[in-house]
């Protein structure tokens, strides 16, 4: 992981006091292939990190979107991150379309409209962290 994602997560975790036992989790124990959110298209496997934690306030996950894949436009309402691992995508904020590669970061804020779709030979691997409005009691 590189500095930039280290620094993000490390300010995720600075927003809320310590709620629970903290613990190391697998990401292999939270993959699924499914459809992108948003009304997406193609496949992604997506690694819901910290669904698995009770009374979290963020969510942290990581989301690989293969050939084709896209996550539908969709209007944010929480302030969030994608954190490009690998891969090539176009990232669409509020209409304007950049290309995005292994090592950019895209900060969104609540209320912008956001949509990514994978681009290239290579799957483009996404770290997604964003806050909960309020702490979710179950994982």
């Amino acid at each position: 992981m590189t500095g930039l994602a280290v620094a993000l997560l490390a300010l995720a975790l600075q927003a809320a006091p310590a709620a629970g036992e903290g613990r190391v989790i697998h990401e292999s124990d939270t993959a699924r292939r499914e459809v992108p959110p948003h009304h997406g298209k193609g496949l992604s496997t997506a690694y819901r990190i910290s669904d698995q934690m009770p009374n979290r306030s963020m969510e942290f996950r990581k989301r690989v979107m293969h050939r084709g894949a896209a996550i539908g436009g969709h209007v944010i309402a929480h302030d969030e991150v994608y954190y490009v691992i690998s891969g090539t995508g176009e990232l669409t904020i509020d209409g304007a379309v950049s290309a995005v590669e292994a090592g950019d970061a895209a900060y969104l804020y609540d209320g912008n409209d956001v949509g990514i779709r994978q681009t290239g030979d290579a799957n483009l691997v996404l770290l997604i962290a964003y806050p909960l409005k309020e702490r979710a009691d179950q994982p």
